[in-house]
């Protein structure tokens, strides 16, 4: 089995995972974006102006009466266009490898399980990741990463590599624009099986050339936000 496979079949296992976020699934909505072309509510005009597209991120949950947004992995997004950071020579960065997690800027973020301090960066370009934390988890023997991008600043301040993190803690938070990046605040959700020598940062989104690739270093993290969203996330 390869590491992703290995992933995938703890889902057997019944094992359950705190809330990344704190969501209460009797009472609580999500909602589910499209940040694809598809969507044709979503305008270049939107995307290419950060307090915009903040504000059409905040009126479409209102509009819903949903807590917070959902959705993103393996989601191939024209919004990347909003940043050359995103553009290359051959090919520009338009697969989404994570879960976007939309809400306001302050939510807290709970550790789901038991980690390690891999790594934490600022990453402070347009379009970037803005504040970035990386936990190492091992999970039934098997090791993986995950990455959580988008942050506040003072979610990095005294962090150390090697710091244990216990599971259910609070050790961050969605950052404001100034400070995630340059986004709508969110929280980028990402499960990573191998950091390939990266160290508070690892793309997010990749090339569509490179899909296979990536997704398969990458697995969906709905094994762990099912424990935080419930019936909700499907």
């Amino acid at each position: 089995m390869t590491p992703k496979q290995k992933f995938e079949a703890l889902g057997n296992k019944g094992l359950h995972f705190h809330p990344v976020v704190p969501f209460e699934p009797n009472t609580d909505q999500l909602f589910q974006f499209d940040l694809t072309s598809n969507n044709s509510s979503l305008t270049e005009e939107i995307i290419s102006d950060t307090t915009i597209f903040s504000k059409w991120i905040s009126q479409e949950l209102a509009d819903h009466h949903c807590r917070y947004g959902i959705g993103g992995y393996n989601e191939h997004r024209s919004i990347y266009s909003r940043s050359s950071y995103f553009d290359g020579a051959e090919e520009p960065r338009r697969l989404h490898l994570g879960t976007d997690i939309w809400g306001p800027a302050g939510t807290p973020v709970y550790n789901f399980y038991d980690a390690e301090v891999h790594s934490f960066k600022f990453n402070d370009h347009f379009g970037d990741y803005g504040a970035t934390i990386i936990l190492k988890y091992n999970l039934e023997g098997l090791v993986f990463h995950a990455l959580y991008g988008h942050l506040s600043l003072n979610s990095l301040a005294g962090l150390r590599e090697g710091q244990k993190i216990p599971s259910g803690k609070e050790f961050a938070a969605f950052g404001i624009p100034e400070e995630n990046g340059y986004w709508p605040p969110h929280l980028h959700f990402q499960l990573i099986m191998d950091m390939q020598g990266n160290a508070g940062d690892y793309p997010g989104v990749c090339q569509y050339s490179r899909a296979d690739q990536y997704l398969e270093n990458c697995p969906d993290p709905k094994l762990i936000l099912k424990d935080t969203f419930g019936l909700a996330a499907s």
